[in-house]
């Protein structure tokens, strides 16, 4: 069966994955990266064309995969070219960066979908790796099966162009606390002369149980009914001096917790003790929700 030939625009770790992915699958991949050398390994151990420019590299394929760090990087990259293909993007940025990157990419001719890879560059092309897309739905239809190469766990979350960018914020969210918490944790027992590694299996079933709750946060959210979870923020605000007890015992620096500890006490003044810690959803929501726009 003939492989539609894909054009990967950015080799930094992540661009490079996807072209040993699209690679393996048997797609006829061409590369290009804006500083040289990054692609004579996929030449040598994959077979793909190292592109001489970025316009012969977008020239080769009907589809074109850039994977740098911003849109703006993107856009910079792909300049030179007056007329782009089908064009997915896969990088960091926000929703509003999305709605004018696709803007962009439709003046030079393009059908756009923009993309998230929720997992690091080793992942990529595993079964159970998820990426997901928002955009031109007839581009994800016909492309459905080349971008699935890329990992398993492929969707379209809808048409609407930053729908990508929203979903990887909102999940994004619970990256950098969740490791923080670890790496708490890891300074407490190291402190104690304990291995770090010792905390994963219990870390892990933690994660495990807080995974589990999640469908219940979610149902009080949406239904702004903060009865359910058994865990109230006046609880988490008892613990509040725990904190400081813990961090003169074990010598830490727990100065990014205040935050945390500001919204609770905010939200007992506002008389939501007894309700879920769930309630904390109307305090981070800003007081006048911002009109979605162009940012």
């Amino acid at each position: 069966m003939d492989r539609t030939p894909v054009t990967v625009v950015g080799l930094g770790a992540m661009g490079r994955a996807l072209a040993r992915a699209f690679a393996a699958a048997g797609h006829p991949t061409t590369v290009w990266n804006r500083t040289p050398g990054k692609a004579s390994a996929l030449v040598e151990e994959v077979g793909a064309v190292e592109a001489a420019d970025v316009a012969a590299a977008v020239a080769a394929s009907p589809l074109v995969v850039a994977c740098l760090t911003t849109y703006e990087a993107t856009t910079a990259a792909l300049a030179p070219v007056d007329r782009l293909p089908d064009l997915v993007t896969l990088n960091s940025g926000t929703p509003a960066g999305a709605r004018r990157m696709a803007r962009w990419a439709a003046e030079r001719g393009a059908r756009f979908l923009d993309g998230a890879v929720k997992n690091v560059p080793e992942a990529v092309g595993a079964p159970g790796t998820q990426l997901y897309y928002s955009g031109d739905e007839a581009v994800f239809a016909e492309h459905r099966d080349t971008l699935r190469v890329l990992g398993g766990d492929t969707s379209l979350l809808g048409a609407e162009v930053d729908l990508a960018k929203l979903y990887e914020a909102a999940v994004g969210a619970t990256l950098l606390p969740a490791l923080l918490g670890f790496l708490e944790g890891a300074a407490l027992v190291t402190r104690r002369g304990l291995p770090a590694a010792s905390l994963v299996p219990h870390s892990v079933k933690w994660l495990e149980m807080i995974a589990s709750i999640l469908p219940v946060v979610a149902g009080e959210v949406d239904d702004a009914d903060y009865t359910r979870l058994q865990a109230s923020v006046g609880l988490f605000h008892e613990g509040v001096v725990h904190d400081g007890e813990l961090a003169e015992e074990g010598g830490l620096d727990l100065s990014w917790h205040e935050p945390m500890h500001d919204l609770l006490r905010r939200a007992v003044a506002g008389g939501r003790q007894d309700q879920s810690i769930s309630a904390l959803v109307e305090l981070l929501r800003a007081p006048v929700q911002p009109v979605r726009g162009d940012g």
